[in-house]
């Protein structure tokens, strides 16, 4: 065992780091280990190290990286650019159209843009204007504008 430890050498590790982050490819959100044998590998060219050196660098690198990994993870930017992304029902919340059906029975149709959508609210005649106040899937609540 101690002659595997030995042996390993700088282009070991950046093999090895090139495996591991390979891999790490198929399991999103992990990288550190390979970013951690990668790094030796790197070192190791410098400073050519002893292999007791060697595993305790990976060891510290790998310890190190989870932190720095966890905070790069945290600030995604652009994750708020656009909160109605898949909900564009509750983009129309608050916004005024005009009924393209009248609102018979509780139930009419308003036209926006290119889509026609069923709207629940009091009766109205159609050509008036309306307001959202609530989107629940591909029907909208409206109100007297």
């Amino acid at each position: 065992m101690a002659d595997m430890f030995a042996s390993l050498g700088t282009w070991n590790w950046l093999i090895f780091g090139l495996i591991l982050m390979g891999l790490e490819l198929l399991t999103p959100g992990v990288f550190w280990l390979g970013l951690a044998a990668f790094l030796v590998g790197v070192l190791s060219f410098a400073l050519d190290p002893v292999w007791q050196m060697q595993i305790l660098a990976f060891a510290v690198f790998a310890v190190a990286a989870v932190p720095l990994w966890r905070r790069m993870a945290q600030a995604k930017p652009g994750a708020d650019d656009n909160p109605f992304l898949n909900k564009r029902a509750d983009a129309l919340v608050g916004r005024v159209f005009t009924l393209e059906k009248p609102i018979v029975d509780g139930t009419g149709t308003v036209r926006i843009d290119d889509t026609v959508w069923r709207v629940t609210g009091p009766d109205a005649p159609a050509g008036s204007r309306v307001k959202v106040v609530k989107a629940d899937g591909a029907r909208l609540t409206v109100a007297a504008a």
